[in-house]
């Protein structure tokens, strides 16, 4: 198998022709600054003086928070460590999401699993209300192990998915070709909650009560990012940093094949069973 070793870090292309009509600010500090917790109770905490928060799980409830802001384009960075030990029928969400009829939703999903098989992450992207995006990888190290930085980066150009800086996922606009993009302005959400239904092996895998509760926990947030303000964005924020038109060079392409070549377990664009009528238009665009 191809290795990358300390050649991970992920490194860009940077185009200086294209030149964004606003303001970008980068938002860091402590969770409690940047996030209100918004169900589940005590179950969702900010401790240590806002470095660190966590979500929990019980039979009772599961929890999750929001930005306090929202964000038109930017580049999101959370570190994240998962739910340890017998995950199996949870999901810990982490996604951005605009509001209202024809929302946009950009979405990494953690499937838990049993002790000692891994975790699925589940990928989608919803333009103009419509999702049926999905793809799905396992990762290269266990997530639940230690905190690792999972990233989205929303440009006018495309959105990437990435895990500490390597890019699983791209998702290009193709406006030009009657493709919608996803451009509402989007707040960052996270939750924990029971989804044995269908998470593990499609539901046949069930939740272990007994293992409760099932706690996910975040720090280090960092937004480079547009943040939306009263109908525009934010007019005392720096100017807009490189994320905002960073495209894939060749090497960095090449670190996307490789995790789609070893890595991915399930494409929407290959699974002609679900589409027996020919492929959504941005698979063969």
């Amino acid at each position: 198998m191809e290795t990358f070793g300390s050649t991970l870090t992920m490194m860009f292309y940077v185009s200086v022709i294209w030149v964004m009509g606003f303001s970008s600010v980068v938002t860091a500090g402590g969770l409690d600054q940047n996030f209100d917790l918004t169900w589940g109770g005590d179950r969702a905490k900010i401790v240590n003086g806002g470095e660190l928060l966590t979500l929990s799980l019980d039979s009772v409830s599961g929890s999750g928070f929001q930005s306090k802001n929202e964000y038109l384009f930017g580049k999101i960075d959370m570190q994240i460590k998962l739910v340890p030990g017998n995950s199996a029928g949870t999901v810990t969400a982490y996604y951005l999401s605009s509001q209202g009829v024809g929302h946009d939703e950009i979405d990494f999903e953690f499937l838990g699993n049993l002790t000692g098989q891994p975790y699925t992450i589940h990928t989608n992207v919803y333009t103009q209300g419509k999702g049926d995006r999905e793809q799905q990888f396992h990762l290269w190290f266990d997530p639940t192990a230690d905190f690792h930085t999972y990233s989205i980066l929303w440009n006018p150009q495309l959105i990437l998915f990435m895990v500490d800086g390597v890019p699983i996922r791209e998702f290009r606009n193709l406006e030009s070709k009657g493709i919608p993009f996803p451009k509402h302005p989007m707040r960052l959400y996270s939750s924990l909650w029971n989804a044995d239904d269908w998470a593990t092996r499609g539901g046949l895998v069930k939740t272990d009560w007994s293992q409760a509760p099932f706690t996910a926990s975040y720090r280090n947030f960092v937004a480079h990012a547009c943040v939306w303000s009263q109908g525009s964005c934010a007019a005392n924020s720096e100017r807009t940093g490189e994320w905002a038109s960073q495209q894939l060079d060749s090497a960095v392409q090449k670190k996307l094949n490789w995790v789609k070549t070893h890595h991915m377990i399930y494409d929407y664009c290959k699974d002609s069973k679900r589409f027996p009528q020919g492929f959504p238009a941005e698979c063969t665009a």
